[in-house]
């Protein structure tokens, strides 16, 4: 099996591409100590798969561990990352199920996520424990989000002879649950505990934002915040108005901020079309696949911007729901392709690689530290030193604030444990859309206009009006004043200038037969040779094919077929089988016929 061959001869040093110096640095760390458990946090974008398959090569290479297993969030971070390890001459399957027991022969490992582990902790155990194994736990803090999951990680692998944590956003918003297999210490914790002491988790290997953005490994990044006018009709009747930069009490704000992303308003349609300007003048300037991702609170709103995107920049985007089965082939397509926009909830928000997207437009009501880096993470991904990414919000004080603070360091705090009444979502969504009591509706959101507020960049707001702007500084010329692209001031007075020319745009769009979005073709599937797992999967389905026909035209039982094939080409079932043997059954089959 050629994969595997790669996998044997793969010297530890051979990877796609140099490693850079932070990567270099933290292998080092690491080889130095050689420990049971390392836990490194580093910035989204900055490179943590490849840091955590060259050591996995490495070990595989000194026969430190016999078998990878990585623990990821989401099924599509499973293709990527056996696709990131296939690059290396590595073979992780990422199609193992918790119905099948063994590890399938001819390869190094698999690739799962935390739901499945914590559906089968014991499976999982009996694996990583079966040989020599390095668990790789990718964002890590998901082994937080419930105690049962955290419980199940735990069980899982808490006898595995390696594991590796990693993060790219080291904080949680669970009080009550630590995350196994990582380090804390005591530390004084100011805020709701009044002084109490908390526990905060102990990296052994940290690379922030800021060191980042100074190796040029993630792209510089503005903010563009848009207030507008709200007005929606209360639980009384009465019409309130309000400005999503001047509401007076947070329950005005949130009730402002939910009007504004209202697919039915103007605030919605305003800031696609300004988000598809700066897609435009991006491509002109020197990155011409630039794309954007557009962030909706669930499906209905997602399906709803989708439209809008249709209507105001004349291409249908793509649109990306965690329900369609075709969502990760989507991701694929997006990232690969040249499509404009994208349109999802939460499937592009984590770990996801779609590097060509360089602008977002935030018009999800979540808006916890956490999901903020994440999904700010998609777009900061360098590529090149002229690129730079721009990101669309709501000018509410929850967003300009999570905006301000991004470039600062921070530790994962962890309080004391203490009761929580009720569930404390990881998202802290809006206030939930009210039944109607008695026919009579709670909240109604009525319309929403949208002006550009400021450019913010290092916590200044850039206003873009003219003489009275303000300067920018020498070193945030160096930073941002890259050529063929703007400064965040320059920025500013671009889309401060387009505002009347986007509205008139959406007047006339508004005014076009906009019908159904087109229905986009799926391509052809690519040629997957050479990959070990996706040749296995084909393979189990062209047998399963063969088995029917040799069925019909014996009359004999699938079940008695697939026995008599075993008995032909000895071997564990089609499910845990090698490549090999399964080309081995799918010719005795083609005998039979």
């Amino acid at each position: 099996m050629a994969s595997a061959a790669r996998a044997v001869a793969a010297s530890p040093q051979t990877t796609s591409r140099p490693l850079r110096a932070w990567q270099q640095a933290a292998l080092e760390k690491y080889e130095q100590a050689s420990p049971k458990d390392f836990l490194v946090t580093a910035t989204p974008g900055a490179g943590k798969t490849t840091f955590a398959l060259t050591l996995a090569s490495r070990l595989l290479q000194r026969r430190e561990v016999a078998r990878v297993v990585v623990v990821c969030p989401t099924d599509h971070l499973r293709l990527q990352w056996a696709e990131a390890a296939d690059r290396l001459g590595i073979v992780l399957d990422p199609n193992l199920t918790n119905a099948v027991g063994p590890v399938r022969a001819g390869t190094q490992g698999y690739v799962t996520t935390y739901a499945q582990v914590a559906g089968k902790p014991m499976l999982h155990a009996a694996r990583s424990t079966a040989v020599k194994t390095l668990v790789v736990l990718d964002e890590v803090h998901h082994a937080g989000d419930g105690l049962s999951w955290g419980e199940a990680i735990e069980e899982a692998y808490g006898f595995a002879a390696r594991r590796l944590c990693l993060t790219g956003t080291p904080f949680r918003t669970k009080p009550d649950e630590r995350i196994p297999f990582v380090r804390y210490e005591e530390d004084g914790f100011e805020g709701d505990l009044g002084g109490e002491v908390g526990l905060v988790s102990r990296a052994d290997y940290t690379y922030g934002y800021k060191e980042a953005l100074a190796d040029n490994v993630v792209r510089p990044v503005v903010f563009a915040a848009y207030t507008g006018t709200s007005r929606w009709r209360n639980s009384a009747g009465e019409v309130v108005a309000a400005s999503l930069s001047e509401a007076g009490t947070r329950s005005v704000e949130m009730q402002a901020w939910r009007t504004a992303l209202d697919p039915k308003g103007q605030w919605v349609p305003h800031v696609i079309a300004a988000m598809d300007d700066r897609i435009t003048h991006l491509r002109e300037n020197g990155m011409p696949d630039a794309a954007g991702l557009v962030l909706a609170s669930d499906q209905d709103d997602a399906r709803d911007y989708a439209k809008i995107v249709r209507r105001v920049t004349g291409k249908a985007p793509e649109l990306i729901l965690s329900d369609d089965p075709k969502a990760s082939k989507k991701i694929e397509r997006f990232a690969t392709g040249s499509a404009r926009i994208a349109v999802c909830v939460r499937m592009i928000s984590e770990g996801v690689d779609v590097p060509r997207a360089a602008v977002l437009a935030w018009m999800t009501s979540y808006r916890t530290p956490l999901f903020f880096a994440q999904a700010v993470g998609r777009v900061v991904r360098a590529r090149a030193a002229h690129e730079s990414a721009t990101v669309f919000l709501p000018a509410v004080r929850p967003l300009l604030s999570l905006a301000a603070s991004m470039e600062e360091q921070r530790n994962h705090v962890m309080p004391p444990p203490k009761t929580v009444q009720g569930d404390e979502l990881d998202l802290e969504p809006l206030p939930p859309k009210e039944r109607e009591v008695d026919g009579v509706k709670q909240f109604e959101a009525l319309e929403a206009d949208a002006r550009f507020a400021h450019v913010l960049h290092g916590g200044t707001a850039h206003t873009g009006a003219g003489s009275g702007a303000v300067v920018v500084a020498a070193e945030d010329e160096d930073f941002l004043g890259i050529p063929g692209l703007l400064t965040a001031e320059q920025t500013a007075e671009l889309l401060a200038k387009r505002d009347d020319e986007l509205r008139l745009r959406i007047a006339q769009r508004q005014h076009e037969d906009t019908g159904e979005l087109p229905i986009v073709e799926d391509h052809p599937d690519e040629d997957d040779a050479g990959r070990s797992w996706r040749d296995a999967a084909e393979l189990r389905r062209e047998i399963n094919r063969l088995v029917s026909r040799v069925s019909a035209k014996t009359s004999t039982p699938h079940a008695v077929v697939h026995t008599e094939l075993r008995k032909s080409v000895p071997g564990p079932p089609s499910a845990s089988a090698s490549v090999d043997v399964l080309r081995a059954r799918r010719e005795r089959l083609r005998t039979m016929l």
